[in-house]
């Protein structure tokens, strides 16, 4: 079984705890994903099986888009709404005002990581460190974020429509636009709705996935693993040399420098390929071994 699920991951899951389950339900070991979700958090967490596992770099480049809910005049130490309180202000900030300040938080900005991640510092995860009660300084990052529109409320809170690049806290840009403001914020919902060009539309949850497999019918869900790479041209090779790209061995061609989706005559998707002054060479494989 090779190629990518979309999968609805429900709050209360992690990351991993969804890649351990489909294990268990594909009885397949080969199976990351690409992009961690917190645990609260809901939403679109892309699956990669069998052999497309070898794609999960690429997709970890992927740009995001996020639903967010922003909570004015609380602090935490989490920078979500689970933490622990730190601080709580009287506010009366109108969406006017919001826009403006989320508009400072467009382009390519720094952020500097909050306590409770997983970046290692030392050798020890941010959050081992936080939860002794230490707080240890952190590097600002370069990200993008491309957008945050307000788009509603929910009771008190505020609706934010985020899309950004890999490696953007959400809970820390909505910490930082509380700060902005004058009375703190803190993130008290989040679902990702995109990654790349999947689609939280097009995801299922793991109770789904489980009556598929029930059925055997799990395969009906599943993307092609060269769906990752349509920003790539496609070339069909011919048998002679099919052999060398299964062999690992360069050959000639006529292509133009570049890199390619290259599929069999039969049209199975063998690897992306770089051609460099007519020497077409493995970039990564992805025909089944053995």
């Amino acid at each position: 079984m090779n190629g990518i699920l979309l999968i609805d991951k429900e709050q209360g899951w992690t990351s991993n705890d969804v890649v351990a389950k489909l294990k268990g339900i594909l009885h397949e070991r080969r199976i990351g994903h690409s992009g961690t979700l917190d645990p609260m958090a809901t939403g679109l967490l892309v699956v990669f099986v069998g052999r497309a596992t070898r794609a999960v770099r690429y997709a970890e480049q992927h740009d995001k888009r996020y639903i967010a809910h922003l909570r004015l005049g609380i602090t935490t130490d989490t920078q979500d709404i689970w933490g622990n309180v730190i601080s709580e202000n009287p506010c009366n900030i109108d969406v006017k005002k919001l826009k403006e300040v989320c508009a400072a938080f467009t382009g390519k900005i720094m952020q500097v990581p909050p306590m409770y991640s997983a970046i290692k510092v030392n050798g020890k995860r941010l959050y081992e460190i936080a939860r002794t009660g230490e707080e240890v300084e952190r590097k600002a990052r370069p990200v993008t974020v491309y957008s945050i529109d307000v788009v509603g409320r929910h009771g008190s809170d505020f609706i934010l429509d985020i899309s950004c690049s890999k490696g953007t806290y959400i809970r820390t840009l909505c910490n930082d636009i509380g700060e902005a403001l004058g009375v703190g914020a803190c993130m008290s919902a989040l679902r990702r709705v995109e990654a790349g060009d999947y689609k939280i539309s097009d995801a299922v949850k793991i109770a789904e996935i489980q009556k598929l497999a029930d059925e055997e019918l799990t395969e009906s869900r599943l993307l092609k693993t060269d769906s990752m790479f349509k920003l790539y041209p496609a070339i069909v090779v011919d048998a002679e040399q099919e052999k060398k790209i299964l062999c690992g061995t360069e050959f000639k061609t006529d292509e133009k420098n570049g890199e390619y989706r290259v599929y069999s005559e039969t049209g199975e998707f063998l690897m992306l390929g770089k051609v460099k002054n007519g020497i077409m060479k493995t970039v990564k494989s992805f025909f089944e071994v053995g």
